[in-house]
């Protein structure tokens, strides 16, 4: 029971935190060391065109990022894109969650979710209101915009509640995986759907992968009875396995997970590792390597409390993935 308690505080307070982080103004712009910025759901994108990283994260409704050559001293904050009144039409846009850069060829992509307060016409009783939420793709020339959408609707389907999209490409193929709202289905679930080659639309259904409830590490809120599914992100390991970090309830708050697909193909079949390889009360990571090519893990932690990046130096065992160390500069 309290762990249950637990994480039903933990979750009401991320998704209460996700708004409120994404509404403070930004700080003066500067340069920080990494330790010093304060932020959630980011991504690193090392851009080979530039050999700079930028680090991507929500600013109220648009998105902002910084720069670095070290990964140590970060320029920024600078704003790449505001969301207009109408990009959904009439549907107002309360934050954007999750931003991720990507190159994809030649031209430079938001994956992003756009959050409303638009209520679905069918609600559960005692249930958090289900409203119009979806993932969107935006596509510009430059990283730093400016960012266009390409219809003015969530790129998947409008009638399903969706976060956290990313690009996966796979046999010259693009698909978005992304996280189907456990809001609207109970035992959240992550997804994939094919996307034209311009990335504009999707091509066909969506496919399901997994549920948050097959995760051998991760806890059921008492209150809803609920499995959270959150922050999918994909690495092709070197020996040919594919591995998906993502994010749910632990023992301990929130923790990340793999799952890994044997066959090295996003259809899977997936099998979920038994221990999360991050514990501590945090997650929503995403994996990248550097211009030396080492493997890195950016993630935020707390959930509840003083919530920052952090960054790990990964290795890649060949038969999972393992955090060696923080990344601190030195």
């Amino acid at each position: 029971m309290k762990y249950s308690l637990l994480f039903l505080t933990i979750l009401l307070f991320a998704y209460s935190q996700a708004i409120a982080q994404t509404q403070r103004p930004p700080q003066q712009v500067g340069t920080f060391k990494f330790s010093d910025i304060r932020w959630r759901d980011m991504c690193v994108f090392p851009d080979s065109a530039s050999h700079t990283y930028y680090i991507s994260g929500p600013g109220g409704r648009g998105v902002r990022v910084y720069t670095s050559k070290d990964l140590v001293n970060w320029t920024g904050p600078q704003m790449i894109y505001n969301a207009p009144q109408d990009v959904w039409g009439e549907i107002p846009i309360v934050s954007i969650w999750a931003p991720e850069l990507h190159s994809y060829k030649g031209k430079y992509y938001l994956f992003l979710t756009f959050d409303t307060r638009n209520k679905f016409q069918e609600q559960w009783r005692n249930w958090l209101p289900r409203v119009t939420r979806g993932s969107q793709v935006l596509v510009s020339d430059s990283p730093t915009g400016p960012y266009t959408a390409f219809q003015n609707h969530s790129t998947l389907p409008t009638n399903m509640m969706t976060l956290d999209g990313t690009l996966w490409v796979e046999n010259d193929t693009p698909y978005m995986v992304y996280c189907h709202e456990w809001v609207q289905i109970s035992d959240g679930a992550v997804e994939y759907i094919q996307l034209k080659d311009d990335l504009s639309e999707t091509v066909g259904e969506p496919k399901s992968l997994f549920r948050g409830s097959q995760a051998p590490w991760g806890k059921i809120s008492g209150t809803y009875g609920c499995y959270v599914t959150d922050g999918p992100y994909l690495y092709f390991g070197k020996t040919g396995k594919l591995y998906m970090i993502w994010t749910s309830g632990g023992k301990e708050g929130n923790a990340m997970g793999i799952a890994i697909s044997e066959s090295g193909k996003l259809a899977g079949p997936w099998k979920q590792q038994e221990e999360p390889v991050y514990k501590a009360n945090g997650g929503h990571g995403m994996l990248f390597r550097t211009f030396e090519g080492k493997l890195m893990l950016i993630l935020h932690s707390p959930y509840n409390g003083d919530t920052r990046p952090h960054l790990f130096k990964m290795e890649d065992t060949g038969e999972t993935l393992k955090i060696v160390e923080e990344f601190t500069g030195n």
